[in-house]
């Protein structure tokens, strides 16, 4: 195990810290049945970079009372899916969340109390919702991000310098696609660029955003930011921002085929907020942009 301490599935280092000779901090994973839940109890108990303490379930889920692993149906992982969320907090030095935006509001508050780094992948969080999750952000580390991957918030940086660079002759269309079962949209990651994109121009994206076009809907209002949507099948994730202007277009896109990507990045900022001061962080802070 010591060979591997600080290091991903791939062997890259996520941290950039030497973690050898300290203790691995323990990371819980909230709705342990899930797409993404699933995808990181395998991470983490494979990463040899964090230790997993603790699988969270809503009550009454066939899973509590059972070895995560063996829920998955595959080998004991030492761990049992519980519904006690406090309980797996407080043995904790991070808690990940990829839920939706009543319990991770709920999730927010228990971790503060815990004092653990609450990572949260959660989208379709309203302004309550935020306020909420910044009331927690007084007493613990709260990593928030729409998306988790490098190469999206690589995306972000470039999108928001495209758009100063460009003025309103260029339109600004923001496409997404993502599985069937996915529930908000845009998606939290479309919202990201949306507003990347609006810093870029020094506008809000609230006063610019065209999120819904049907019938007749007149000409394009210049400056506005569009949003398109589609959703289909098993597709992971799949994003890009179009600069249409006179004679030319510029497209950047992102394609995620593997949602370990996500993971990868939700373990990087639970072990990155290790020691950080309370507040509120997105995945800029945790990659240095």
């Amino acid at each position: 195990m010591s060979d591997q301490q600080g290091q991903d599935l791939t062997g890259q280092d996520l941290t950039g810290q030497d973690l050898t000779g300290q203790d691995l901090p323990g990371i819980v994973v909230t709705g342990a049945s899930g797409r993404m839940g699933q995808t990181l109890l395998r991470l983490i108990a494979a990463s040899g970079s964090a230790r997993l303490v603790g699988a969270v379930e809503r009550e009454g889920h066939p899973w509590v009372g059972q070895d995560a692993g063996v829920a998955m149906g595959g080998g004991p992982l030492g761990v049992t899916v519980t519904d006690d969320a406090l309980a797996a907090f407080a043995q904790a030095q991070a808690v990940i969340d990829f839920t939706g935006p009543a319990a991770t509001v709920g999730f927010a508050a228990l971790a503060a109390q815990a004092r653990a780094v609450h990572v949260i992948g959660t989208t379709g969080l309203g302004e309550d919702d935020l306020a909420r999750i910044s009331a927690a952000a007084r007493h613990a580390v709260i990593v928030r991000a729409g998306n988790m991957s490098l190469g999206v918030n690589l995306l972000v940086g470039i999108t928001r310098q495209v758009a100063a660079a460009l003025d309103v002759e260029f339109d600004i269309e923001i496409v997404e696609a993502h599985h069937a079962r996915k529930v908000d949209a845009p998606s939290g990651t479309a919202l990201m660029l949306g507003e990347a994109a609006a810093a870029g121009r020094g506008v809000r994206l609230a006063d610019v955003a065209a999120r819904g076009r049907d019938g007749v809907t007149g000409p394009r209002r210049a400056g506005d930011i569009g949003f398109a949507v589609l959703r289909g099948g098993d597709i992971v994730g799949e994003h890009e921002v179009l600069f249409a202007g006179p004679g030319e277009r510029i497209a950047l896109r992102h394609v995620a085929t593997d949602r370990s990507i996500f993971a990868r990045g939700a373990l990087r900022a639970a072990l990155w907020g290790q020691g950080q001061a309370p507040g509120e962080y997105d995945m800029m802070d945790v990659l240095g942009f």
